[in-house]
């Protein structure tokens, strides 16, 4: 089995320093910046995490690039495991070096399904403006991350760029203080998909907050969402039934996540043992 998961607000969480220093060893650092804890884990969940890789496939999903992915010690260095999806799909990591038939693969389908990157940058650059965007990159020759004034953006001009994208063949979200514009085909489903495959495993266990996210818990065997962030927000709008949520919110959303996820592998265990002996 393979639990596929997004990192950022779904496995680790930054805390301000007041409540990082309540909550104690509660929470561990997941990730430094020039020596300053930039992200946490619950320590609960840290621990189980450690037990599910040695009964499962645990293989973390992020649009974070390979670069930022690595800096996550916590994961990279200490959990290691050994695939890895960085760059909303658009990289997998072996053993912790990319992938480079994979790399190959998504740029080829990128340039046969979606309009050149210059183009989508003119729409940007129409659109954007210093007034509410902070900071702008373009992330592993993939994709679009802007950093925003969540509060001064203009919804219903950024609503009309993304209709306008989606015709050009990109997806367009907006995760808190960032705006990402992807690719359709750079997506977290089709890598783990292709992991799947290459490890010939049978089911998806998947959790993830944002609507980059979504496609990748639609194909999920199994899933179960933080209830917090986009897709939390978007099912409150206007409800499809088609998610389980966890109770709790915020870094603790983690304990459940993993407990989901520790009682259907020991579920489909049990059950691939009764179909076995019969």
């Amino acid at each position: 089995m393979i639990f596929a998961s997004d990192l950022d607000q779904t496995l680790i969480y930054s805390q301000p320093l007041e409540r990082a220093e309540e909550l104690g060893d509660r929470i561990i650092t997941a990730e430094l910046i020039d020596g300053k804890v930039r992200s946490y884990m619950s320590s609960s969940s840290y621990q189980l995490l450690q037990k599910l890789m040695t009964e499962l496939i645990f293989i973390p999903v992020t649009t974070r690039t390979m670069q930022q992915y690595n800096r996550i010690h916590l994961i990279s260095q200490m959990l290691k495991p050994k695939y890895a999806v960085t760059s909303n799909g658009g990289n997998i990591l072996i053993d912790g070096h990319p992938d480079l038939e994979w790399q190959a693969s998504v740029v080829a389908r990128v340039s046969e399904s979606s309009e050149h990157v210059k183009d989508v940058r003119k729409l940007l650059d129409r659109v954007l403006n210093p007034e509410w965007v902070i900071s702008s990159s373009y992330c592993d020759e993939l994709f679009f991350s802007h950093i925003i004034d969540r509060a001064k953006m203009p919804l219903e001009e950024v609503t009309q760029m993304s209709e306008e994208l989606q015709r050009m063949g990109w997806s367009t979200s907006v995760q808190g203080r960032k705006v990402y514009v992807v690719p359709q085909v750079v997506n977290k489903r089709d890598a783990v998909q292709h992991l799947k495959q290459l490890t010939e495993k049978r089911q998806v266990i998947a959790s993830g907050d944002s609507l980059l996210d979504q496609i990748l818990i639609d194909f999920a065997d199994f899933s179960i969402v933080p209830r917090h962030g986009e897709l939390f927000r978007q099912e409150q709008l206007q409800s499809t039934g088609n998610y389980s949520f966890t109770e709790e919110s915020g870094i603790f959303a983690t304990d459940e996540i993993l407990k989901y996820v520790e009682s259907v592998n020991i579920e489909q265990t049990n059950l691939f043992v009764i179909k076995e002996s019969s």
